[in-house]
């Protein structure tokens, strides 16, 4: 099953009430499920890497809410739709972790679009990673937060 095809479906999911949502294509299945105002979905098939990641998504109620805002945390958000890499290679240790102190310039991660790497440099004055939101290999949409980063 292609990236678009789960895409589709994902948006299926959170525009509909579907509290879950199962689909097999012969080797490959995936399963989608609602969870308040995330989506979550896993997918297994032969020989590949099953992964689980969650988009969160705005419902109605959301909007009335104004959640807590550190104004210290920078949301670093994914400019292109592809995969998310930690790493440039299998063998290779990944681009940043939890923890590490990052300037203007530093690779986060790369995000591969269409067969070309694209490696994704951070553009803040500079900071720290708190938490790494999106999960290695898996498929990425545009303005998707994959770093939450503390500034410095």
């Amino acid at each position: 099953m292609d990236i678009k095809k789960i895409q589709d479906l994902i948006k299926l999911v959170k525009k509909t009430d579907i509290g879950e949502l199962k689909v097999r294509e012969g080797d490959f299945s995936i399963t989608i499920k609602a969870k308040g105002n995330e989506t979550v979905y896993s997918s297994s098939a032969p020989a590949a890497q099953q992964f689980v990641s969650s988009a969160k998504t705005e419902t109605p109620a959301a909007k009335t809410e104004t959640p807590a805002v550190n104004e210290n945390l920078i949301t670093f958000r994914s400019p292109m739709v592809g995969t998310f890499y930690r790493k440039p290679g299998a063998d290779k240790d990944v681009f940043v972790k939890v923890g590490d102190t990052i300037k203007s310039g530093d690779t986060l991660c790369i995000i591969e679009a269409m067969k070309l790497f694209n490696e994704i440099e951070f553009d803040g004055a500079g900071g720290k990673i708190v938490k790494i939101l999106a999960e290695d290999a898996s498929p990425v949409e545009y303005d998707q937060p994959l770093f939450l980063i503390e500034k410095t």
